[in-house]
């Protein structure tokens, strides 16, 4: 029933709440400890503040319309929206996930299929501040760079 997916804890699959196929949640759920979808969330997902031992699996055939925020996310089924993982991401054979996956550490597996980005927690910080181009303003220029873009888009 839930499969051979890791966990954090000893290596064995920790289950603290069930979400069976038959249910659908339409709206936010909260959780700490381990939660294992089989049925359908319409909502966001999202682990308590400061819930280090947070794993969300998400079942071959469960689905969730939303974003999730939890330590460790492992996802196998159908999941349209965000993912931010603290710790780690995995994608195994059947994910199908539309959304950008923030993640730590990423396993994905051959078969998973993601329609969106990989983004590492650490580069949005690497990235350089938006230049500051007031100084072409207070010389009295227009920004030729800025012009030209605009013209190229029109």
């Amino acid at each position: 029933m839930f499969g051979s997916n890791k966990s954090n804890r000893d290596g064995h699959l920790v289950v603290d709440a069930l979400i069976g196929a038959q249910v659908v949640i339409r709206g936010d759920v909260e959780f700490s400890g381990g939660l294992y979808v089989e049925g359908t969330i319409l909502g966001k997902v999202i682990a308590q503040e400061g819930a280090t031992t947070a794993t969300l699996t998400l079942a071959e055939q469960g689905s969730i319309e939303g974003e999730i925020r939890a330590h460790v996310v492992v996802l196998s089924g159908r999941l349209d929206g965000d993912v931010h993982a603290s710790e780690r991401v995995e994608l195994t054979p059947s994910a199908r996930v539309t959304g950008n996956v923030h993640y730590q550490v990423v396993e994905m597996n051959a078969g998973a299929q993601l329609t969106g980005r990989l983004i590492h927690g650490g580069a949005q910080m690497a990235l350089p501040p938006p230049a500051d181009d007031s100084a072409d303003r207070k010389d009295g220029k227009d920004g030729n760079a800025r012009r030209k873009l605009a013209e190229a888009m029109a």
